[in-house]
């Protein structure tokens, strides 16, 4: 008789799948697939899109933060994609979401953003990145971060907030690492393209620990099903009758039924009867007579009586240009014009100019000079009646 200490070949092969299995779920936990890739991509685009948008405005140039590549990496690994030093802002979620992430650009970047922060062009920035030049980046960190959250509250459809951006220099990995990297042996890296105007075209790092960024994804994910499952389902389409004088006749037996509720109908065929009865009815109908509207004419009244709310109007902007005169000439009379050629007008001397208002004759007036400027004294006008009707 076996020992019961042994262990059977079934409950051995039972052992071994057991301890598969957890490896593949381990192994699950610390990759992403490319589904979930793509779903952090596309978050970050739509974040940081808004996020441009408001660096924009705080550096008064054209920023453009695009085409973020999804990677898994160890914390390693970062030295590959940043020069030492950078500036590193980490950033944890109080609301919302339950994690940090960490953005990572170049010192040199940092210094031409801190630039414009303060006033300058960004052409000549500071050599050394002081407390101020980090506060600078830091409130643009800030503010960056507090537009991407906005849109993460609108795609998650609940409220996501931030807490203020910690900026430091990181000028070693081996031993800075730990005070602003997410834990994990491995992590998920987001690298943009950063842009702004001609000043900087570089690289901007967003790091998530694997565990936020399979909460971001779970999170989307659930949001996007619920939102299918709440949408209500569509009535199916009626069956397309076979003629269309049964399809005219279904229609007037439905609004019949529609203006006179408490009427009853006592079969199909009462139905359609009274469809027929209605549709006779319509076609024996004669037109409505369609007469063109009058209005009153305007009468030619004092300013003020006559015009009715023209008060709406008159800080509406219009187009004054008096006519010096006019004269028509060949084309090898314009080609044979040069500096000091004179132009002979068809007016006459000290005959009035004619006052224009949007290309259409209003008054005339005589030309005066008023402190070296020319002016016209208006010799004839409209009336404003006149005016207005001119004018529409």
């Amino acid at each position: 008789m076996m020992s019961s200490d042994f262990l059977s070949q079934d409950e051995i092969d039972a052992l071994l799948r057991g301890e598969a299995v957890k490896a593949e779920e381990l192994e699950n936990a610390e990759t992403l697939s490319e589904m979930e890739c793509d779903a952090i991509g596309e978050i970050g685009n739509i974040a940081f899109g808004t996020a441009a948008t408001t660096l924009s405005m705080l550096l008064r140039h054209k920023v453009n933060i695009t085409a973020p590549r999804v990677s898994v990496i160890r914390p390693t690994d970062i030295s590959m994609d940043m020069s030492i030093p950078h500036i590193a802002a980490r950033v944890d979620y109080t609301e919302g979401l339950n994690g940090s992430n960490v953005l990572a650009i170049k010192q040199t970047d940092a210094q031409i953003i801190a630039d414009l922060m303060l006033g300058g062009d960004g052409s000549n920035p500071s050599p050394e990145v002081s407390e101020m030049h980090l506060s600078a980046v830091a409130e643009a960190m800030n503010q960056m971060m507090g537009s991407a959250a906005t849109s993460m509250s609108t795609m998650l459809m609940r409220t996501v907030n931030i807490s203020t951006p910690h900026v430091k220099t990181i000028t070693s990995l081996d031993s800075d690492a730990n005070d602003y990297l997410p834990q994990g042996s491995s992590l998920v890296r987001i690298l943009f393209r950063l842009q702004v105007g001609e000043l900087i075209d570089s690289n901007i790092i967003q790091i998530l620990s694997m565990e936020f960024a399979h909460e971001l994804v779970a999170t989307l994910m659930a949001q996007s099903y619920g939102s299918y499952e709440s949408q209500a389902p569509v009535a199916p389409a009626e069956p397309i009758l076979a003629t269309p004088n049964a399809a005219v006749r279904s229609a007037y037996a439905q609004a019949a039924q529609i203006a006179q509720p408490t009427a009853s109908v006592a079969s199909q065929s009462g139905v359609q009867t009274q469809g027929f009865a209605m549709e006779s009815a319509v076609e024996t109908v004669p037109p409505e007579r369609v007469e063109r509207a009058v209005f009153a004419p305007l009468e030619d009244r004092p300013y003020g009586e006559g015009i009715k709310n023209l008060d709406l109007l008159m800080d509406v902007p219009l187009g004054v240009t008096v006519e010096l005169g006019r004269a028509k000439k060949l084309l090898r009379d314009v080609l044979d014009m040069s500096i000091g050629s004179v132009l002979e007008l068809e007016t006459l001397a000290g005959e009035p100019v004619d006052i224009l208002v949007n290309r259409k004759r209003i008054a005339r007036g005589e030309v005066v000079v008023i402190d070296e400027h020319f002016g016209v004294r208006v010799t004839d006008i409209l009336s404003p009646v006149e005016r207005v009707k001119r004018l529409q």
